[in-house]
This record gives structure tokens, C-alpha cells and sequence, in this order.
């Protein structure tokens, strides 16, 4: 097994932090601990190093990000950052969102099920390791609905922030393009993206309260 990172001993105890339910009993982290856990666990078994990149847990090969484990409302997940790529034998693997193109992710409510899967989990692994190994790179087609430059640039930097926005209903997504590519500078459409963030993050989409 890897070594334990303690940053995610703190992730598993008071969640990312990157909402204001970090901290709190509301915290989306303590609505899965035992699913967490187990999910963490398969990952170490898996010889990835464990990090803390974009304040979730991060699982690399020699450098190379693998998969990010995070809680969302309805389930916790392992996603993949080059999903796409995974044959997908069991057909079990879901895309964070419509237009999502490279991630791909499991979702789980239920210890037991990761218990029972733990194999095949194991199996696509393996497998995303093997595609980091060989340089296996992800090509990308032009979104239906084209994503403002500095939009796809915050989710170059913030994987984790991708997942939740590509976690939101296709409508919820389709607004927040909307508005964040109406203003004509950069700097304005930039600060659109970080005033909302949390509110993403939240699982929220541009009109929610």
C-alpha cells in the first residue's frame, strides 16, 4: 500500500474548505466517510502516490494525475482524468456532465457496493496507470456550446472545480456560459468565474439560492 498523505486525513475530518459548508456537519465530505474511506483505500492499494492538489484528494503516477476522489451531494466518486480512454468493459463509468470529454468517474452511495466492486475498480486502475505509462493523450472536439477562454483555462488550473461544474444539470451549465461569456473583457468574465465558484461548488446553478 502507498503511503497515507495526512492532508487528506484532514480533507476526510473538516472536507476542501472551498465552500462554506467546509468545517460543518452539512459538509458534502461527512455525508460519505465510510464510502470515502474504502474508495481511499482501493487507490492506495493501487501503489498511486496520494496527494492534496486543487484541496481534494489527488492520486498520481511518477507525476502524473491519475484520478481525484471527491464527495458530491448525491455520491462520492472516483474520476479519472483521462477516462475516455478506459475501455470500460463493465459500462459502469459515467461522464461527469454532457460535454464532458476526457473525465469519467464512479459513482457510489453505498460501502457495500465498492466492497462487492473492489475488483473491477482495481482492474480500471490498473488500466488508467497503464495509459499514463504509454503517454496516452485525450483528443478533444469542439464543445456544442463553446466555453469562454477563461473557463477552460480555471479548469486547466482547478480539475476539481471542472468536476463540479461538469457535475451540474446541462441547463445549470449552460447558463453559467452564458454569463460568464457576455462581458467583452477578460478581467470581467475572469471575476464572473471566481465571485461564482462557491456557488458551483455548491452544486448550484446561476439562479439558485
Amino acid at each position: 500500500m502507498s503511503k497515507i498523505n495526512p492532508g487528506v486525513d484532514s480533507y476526510l475530518a473538516v472536507g476542501c474548505g472551498r465552500c462554506p459548508l467546509g468545517g460543518t456537519a452539512e459538509c458534502k465530505v461527512h455525508t460519505w466517510p465510510a464510502e470515502l474511506q474504502q474508495l481511499r483505500m482501493i487507490l492506495l492499494e493501487c501503489g498511486l502516490t496520494e496527494e492534496v492538489k486543487w484541496s481534494v484528494p489527488c492520486y498520481t503516477w511518477e507525476n502524473n494525475n491519475v484520478a481525484i476522489m471527491s464527495a458530491f451531494k448525491e455520491y462520492a466518486s472516483i474520476s479519472f482524468f483521462k477516462g475516455s480512454l478506459l475501455k470500460d468493459p463493465h459500462g459502469i463509468l459515467e461522464k461527469p456532465g454532457e460535454n464532458s470529454q476526457a473525465a469519467r468517474l464512479f459513482k457510489f452511495t453505498d460501502v457495500e457496493k465498492i466492497i462487492e466492486l473492489e475488483p473491477v475498480i482495481k482492474d480500471y486502475i490498473h488500466e488508467a496507470i497503464e495509459i499514463e505509462k504509454a503517454g496516452l493523450k485525450v483528443e478533444f472536439k469542439k464543445n456544442p456550446e463553446p466555453l469562454p477562454e477563461e473557463l477552460e483555462k480555471k479548469f486547466e488550473e482547478d480539475p476539481a472545480f471542472q468536476a463540479a461544474f461538469e457535475a451540474l444539470t446541462p441547463g445549470r451549465q449552460r447558463g453559467y456560459i452564458l454569463y460568464f461569456s457576455q462581458p467583452k473583457q477578460s478581467k470581467t468574465r475572469e471575476s464572473r468565474i471566481e465571485k461564482y465558484v462557491e456557488k458551483i461548488f455548491e452544486g448550484k446553478g446561476f439562479h439558485d439560492r
